[in-house]
């Protein structure tokens, strides 16, 4: 627990960690020099591919982990007990209210995945298009973490946000290990359609 700016949370969350940064507005922000000019319209790509093929990921996922994950993926994919960022913003909340969340939601996804990448390259090596995917999002969900950081630190002078971070499923057993990752997944693809829905209109041209 601490206070840690941006580039440091940038580097934390290459690893499933518990963390946490306060959320404070100053004169330190390091990003007014680090936006192009697209920056906003970037944004609301990245997010709108992310929607597009989270449903994509969490399938393909699930075809490479085989029995009982393919047949049994209503009660072994159940999201119910796996932890994710709060997100009570909405279409009508302040645009600042809803940025804020959106990074905490990618930050916790942004570590979350590469738990998941980890253990599959352990557990499924060869599974190439489902690794080229996981390192695709995750590629993805680290340039819409840099644009947010940027759009806070621009628009509202943010640099510090209250991050939490997943369980890591170090230790585990191969099964636990997949579970946690179907979970996940399926609660991503929950989240991020909700995410999309919210987020876009604040990011849509005048």
């Amino acid at each position: 627990t601490g206070v840690v700016p941006f580039v440091a949370l940038l580097l934390l969350q290459r690893r499933p960690v518990a963390g946490r940064a306060l959320l404070v507005t100053g004169p330190g922000c390091p990003g007014h020099g680090l936006c192009r000019s697209n920056v906003q319209e970037q944004t609301r790509r990245q997010v709108a591919l992310l929607n597009a093929t989270a449903q994509d990921l969490f399938s393909l996922y699930l075809k490479c982990q085989g029995e009982p994950f393919s047949s049994e993926t209503d009660k072994l994919c159940n999201p119910s007990g796996v932890f994710f960022p709060a997100f009570r913003v909405n279409r009508t909340s302040e645009r600042k209210e809803v940025m804020v969340a959106m990074y905490k939601l990618f930050a916790f996804l942004n570590a979350s995945l590469g738990n998941i990448t980890r253990d599959q390259e352990e557990l499924n090596p060869t599974a190439k298009e489902l690794l080229d995917r996981l390192h695709n999002t995750t590629k993805t969900t680290r340039g819409l973490i840099s644009n947010l950081t940027c759009l806070l630190c621009k628009n509202y002078n943010i640099f510090q946000v209250d991050v939490s971070y997943g369980e890591s499923s170090k230790g585990k057993s191969t099964f636990k290990k997949k579970q946690q990752g179907c979970q996940v997944l399926r609660k991503y693809v929950q989240v991020i359609a909700q995410a999309a829905r919210v987020l876009l209109p604040h990011l849509s041209p005048p």
